[in-house]
């Protein structure tokens, strides 16, 4: 490998190498191998000194004085707002509890938040810790691989390996390039799929589960994986097929139509992902009527949110984090 510049890659495309006589080479066309990895390394030593700035927040072991003084001064607002009302409340809890068959725990939603915050702060500042030290070796390590396959040519290499698959089935690359571009794709997914996958297992099973956050199964794991790529087959095949032949079919106004076709994509995405792509990966019940299902209506109509639905999703046999989401498109 020749490191001198300008930088090429070391496989090139077949046929790629050769340019016409007289052809005028750029100066863009000369260096955008080392522009492109020099802007790559510059865009990731601008985060690299994010995190490590970051990181040392997560070293700190004292409460913030800000934020205890602003959360106690919500304890004593909240405090002195409930005391008319904490015989009131005395009362109906008595009542539930006396229909009730005494399993069920009632939340203290007026305790002080302060003491809450404060019991949770070291477990956070570690579990911030873990995250950021991994997204520091994870980045450097996918950066290092972007610049690997630019110098040696991994792009070119993978679609000549798609064109070898495509002349088995008597496939070129003039006439049948939106099937080349399709295999193309597909073994860019199955390569990026295999190198990523030791970090997102050591993020999941390592440093979740040491924070007592993952309840995933690896058998769960890899079936959710498997579902991901079905999909990205089934729908990103299609959407590929159909916006390279739009660009094709353009002419000089190609662009228009493809933000049309990206705009209805994604106006179409936004409606079936909710109600057909969630639900293989998780399911989804109503939430029963009750004091929490009334008091959610209550905000919303308090807020003019046109809430018509409510689901429980049993997103806890992957993890025991706390999660929410809206979904719908207008009414």
């Amino acid at each position: 490998m020749d490191f001198t510049l300008p930088l090429t890659p070391q496989y090139t495309q077949t046929g790629g190498g050769t340019k016409a006589a007289g052809a005028a080479t750029t100066a863009f066309g000369e260096y955008a191998v080392a522009a492109t990895i020099l802007f790559t390394l510059i865009v990731f030593l601008f985060e690299a000194y994010l995190n490590f700035r970051q990181r040392k927040s997560y070293y700190k072991t004292d409460f913030p004085s800000e934020l205890e003084t602003t959360v106690g001064n919500i304890d004593q607002e909240t405090k002195s707002t409930t005391t008319a009302t904490a015989a009131a409340d005395k009362k109906e809890e008595s009542s539930k509890s006396s229909s009730s068959n005494g399993d069920d725990k009632k939340v203290d939603r007026n305790a002080p938040i302060l003491p809450q915050l404060k019991s949770k702060f070291s477990n956070a500042q570690s579990y911030g810790l873990d995250k950021i030290n991994f997204a520091i070796c994870s980045s450097t390590y996918a950066v290092t691989e972007e610049v690997v396959f630019l110098l040696y040519g991994f792009l070119p290499y993978i679609w000549d390996k798609a064109c070898t698959i495509g002349a088995n089935y008597g496939w070129t690359e003039t006439e049948n390039e939106i099937k080349i571009t399709l295999v193309f794709m597909g073994l860019v997914t199955i390569v990026g799929t295999i190198t990523s996958l030791p970090f997102e297992l050591y993020s999941t099973f390592e440093i979740e589960k040491k924070h007592g956050f993952n309840k995933q199964t690896l058998g769960l794991f890899f079936m959710d994986k498997l579902k991901g790529l079905v999909l990205t087959a089934l729908f990103g095949g299609p959407f590929v097929a159909l916006l390279l032949k739009i660009i094709f079919a353009g002419g000089d106004k190609f662009y228009l139509y493809v933000w049309a076709f990206t705009f209805t994509f994604s106006v179409i995405m936004m409606t079936l992902v909710p109600v057909v792509i969630m639900p293989l990966f998780n399911k989804y019940e109503k939430l029963p009527d009750g004091p929490l299902k009334d008091s959610i209506y209550e905000l919303a109509g308090k807020l003019s949110f046109p809430l018509t639905k409510l689901f429980v999703m049993d997103g806890s046999k992957r993890s025991s984090h706390s999660n929410a989401f809206m979904f719908g498109f207008m009414k």
